[in-house]
Formats: C-alpha cells, structure tokens, sequence
C-alpha cells in the first residue's frame, strides 16, 4: 500500500475506539509488523505536527486517535453547549436504536446509520441516556438503554417501548441479511 500512514488514520478516526494492532493489520491487508511501523510513522507525525489537531494513543497492542490535550477547552465548551442542548436528530437515531436494538455493538449502530456514532454515543453517555454494559470481540462496547432513559420515557422496561417486538424482528431479518451479504467479505458483524 503506497501511504499506509494515511489507511492507518483513516480507519482508526473511522472506528473511534482503541483497535489491536492485529486488527487493524488485518483490516488493512498488511504484515502486524508493517502495520506497527506505519502506526509508529503516523503517531509522529502527529506529534510533530503542530498544525495538527489529533494525537495517536497507544496501550499495549491498542491504539487510537484522540485530540491533542491543548484543544481541551475548545472541546469541553462543545461537549457544555450539546450536554444543554435538546437531542439532535442523530442522538435520537442512535438512541432509538440502543433502546430497541440493545444491547448493540457501535460497529452495528455505525454500519446501520451508514455513519460513525462514537461522537454520538458519547453524548448520551454522558447525559446517563445510554450505558456501556460489555466489551465485544474486537475491543468496541456494547450499549443498552440505561434507568434514567427508562425514568425519562416513563417506563418500567425497554420492552414497553412502543412496538418493541416488531422492531427488534425487523432488527434481526436485517442483520441477517448483512451477515449474508458480508459473508463473501470474510468481515464479521458483531
């Protein structure tokens, strides 16, 4: 691959969330060994880049791309504004979805909305709307919909949702017919 430092970034801004080395080899058809070279490539040169707003995080065979600890405030000012803010159209998709669909690995919420919800997702963590509950195969969480969701919506159980039943059918045809149509892939859905 001619630039594996830029296939290096754009899958781990893409996933959002710490990937293996090993994983990420694999997604990008390469050797661990190139893989760890060109993520090593990659973390200096953000770090050497001043014009640059996001740094490589490693821990142990996990890396991630996260922004640079001098934009902090800018973030934490974002982070204030949407926390008071009412639901944007995409934080009630994905919550939708956790809530009947849940427990949902994000890559399945990603790969339905057909866009990365890590952003998203965070948010409603942090309203207490959504909860992490386990981590997957793969490193990515699972989520459901959390008590204060259910104190908000003014229900006992996800179940009471309106037609609950029917969505998750709808829910479990459609991620059989994605592992059908990935399975020539070779890519797991979660």
């Amino acid at each position: 691959m001619k630039n594996l430092e830029a296939a290096c970034e754009a899958v781990l801004f893409h996933y959002g969330a710490p990937l293996a080395i090993e994983k990420l080899a694999k997604i990008l058809d390469v050797t661990p060994e190139e893989c760890r070279a060109s993520v090593t490539a990659l973390g200096a040169q953000l770090t050497a880049a001043p014009d640059r707003g996001l740094v490589l995080l490693a821990n142990g065979d996990e890396v991630a791309l996260a922004t640079k600890p001098a934009f902090k405030k800018f973030l934490a000012l974002l982070m204030k504004e949407e926390f008071h803010e009412s639901l944007t159209p995409a934080a009630l998709e994905t919550l939708s979805l956790v809530a009947y669909l849940g427990p949902v690995a994000r890559t399945s919420i990603d790969y339905i909305r057909g866009v990365n919800s890590s952003f998203t997702l965070r948010n409603l963590l942090l309203r207490g709307l959504v909860e992490r509950t386990a981590r997957v195969e793969g490193g990515g969480y699972v989520y459901t919909a959390s008590i204060e969701f259910l104190k908000h919506m003014g229900l006992q159980k996800v179940e009471d949702l309106p037609e609950y039943e029917k969505h998750r059918a709808h829910y479990r045809d459609f991620e059989l017919a994605a592992r059908e149509e990935v399975k020539s892939d070779a890519v797991p859905l979660p």
